[in-house]
């Protein structure tokens, strides 16, 4: 149980630069996480267990990519009660990302606009940074318990590679965090890197798979074990191009039969470039990807649309405004099999995860 409400923290946060902020929670977590101190927000995990792309999710919460670029805080961020904990994005190469000011919160909508760029260390840091983690050490040392926390890591190209060699910067980042990672998210939907949306159309796409799934094959052999791959895609997607993407999809993580082979899943959404639901609103004509309650019927779609081409049993993340346990059911009732947060963890503090994870687990 959490010894200091997220509700006496928020307005100190909220008073700061939205990105000091951030920067702030990821020092304090990374410094905390293993001592005592960790209580301040840590909870109990809801045993809810799940068996999706051949792995047993403790339960259907996840943390979504982006909070924690650097895996620094895996331990920190899993003492929240999380059932997977999604960390990155990583590039092969450490960058900057875009200027500053690069994250704009608009508090009366409940959402987030960042232009971020996948800012991060490089692969090596972020592959030290997860080596580090308890969650890894006990691993290692035989002592993961039953129902574990599980661990994604995900990748990305770096901003100076061209969109011709992205696949280059993917195979780079994949060889690299294989071993360590319990699935891989493959994101080629961040609106803050250029060009990359273009990775979701209907040939790029094919070859982008076709080379991560013969590299995966290389990788199994080598590591004794095959990781899923899940691949995170856009809101903004009219129905062809979901149909598209879901396509390809079949064409990999299917076997002859017809049966799913546990190789691939898809996470839906990200950010959306949609200002229709915050016109007029501070900051809204902010360049950038907006997370938040404005994304939530966008994502749902999206997921209905992917279940209903997919069929019943291929693995669907959902993302995308869950800002309540109500908005997480809202996702599994979509077509999701489990659902992952993050500016609802701006917004409503490390109790959304219990109270989600809770009521999924009541509904369903």
């Amino acid at each position: 149980m959490a010894l200091l409400p997220y509700a006496l923290t928020r307005p100190f946060l909220f008073s700061m630069d939205p990105e000091a902020a951030h920067e702030l929670t990821i020092e304090s977590l990374a410094r905390t996480q293993g001592s005592a101190l960790k209580w301040a927000y840590a909870s109990t995990a809801v045993d809810d267990p799940i068996e999706l792309a051949g792995l047993t999710f403790p339960n259907r919460v996840g943390l979504a990519a982006g909070l924690d670029k650097n895996a620094r805080c895996i331990d920190g961020l899993g003492a929240m009660g999380f059932g997977f904990v999604e960390v990155g994005t990583v590039t092969p190469l450490a960058q900057p990302g875009n200027p500053k000011p690069r994250m704009f919160r608009l508090p009366q909508a409940q959402a987030l606009i960042n232009r971020l760029g996948f800012n991060n260390d490089g692969l090596q840091a972020f592959i030290a940074n997860v080596k580090q983690s308890d969650l890894y050490q006990r691993r290692v040392g035989g002592r993961s318990g039953l129902h574990s926390m599980l661990l994604g890591l995900n990748i990305g190209k770096n901003a100076a590679t061209p969109i011709e060699r992205a696949t280059d910067d993917y195979l780079i980042c994949l060889d690299g965090v294989y071993t360590y990672a319990d699935y891989v998210t493959v994101n080629i939907s961040s609106p803050n890197t250029k060009n990359l949306r273009s990775l979701q159309s209907d040939a790029a796409l094919d070859a982008l798979l076709g080379a991560l799934s013969e590299r995966r094959e290389l990788l199994a052999q080598k590591h004794g074990k095959r990781n899923p791959i899940f691949l995170k895609i856009a809101p903004d997607l009219d129905a062809d191009q979901v149909a598209v993407i879901a396509q390809t999809l079949q064409r990999y993580g299917f076997d002859s039969a017809g049966q799913v082979n546990n190789a691939w899943g898809v996470i839906a959404t990200n950010t959306t470039l949609s200002r229709d639901a915050i016109k007029g609103m501070a900051h809204a004509e902010e360049a950038g990807g907006l997370s938040g309650a404005p994304v939530l019927a966008m994502s749902n779609k999206v997921v209905s649309q992917l279940r209903s081409a997919l069929g019943k049993t291929f693995p669907i993340i959902g993302a995308g405004g869950i800002m309540s346990a109500q908005d997480a059911v809202s996702k599994i009732k979509a077509g999701a099999d489990a659902v992952q947060i993050y500016t609802g963890l701006i917004y409503s503090g490390p109790a959304l995860v219990k109270a989600a994870a809770t009521l999924i687990k009541k509904t369903f």
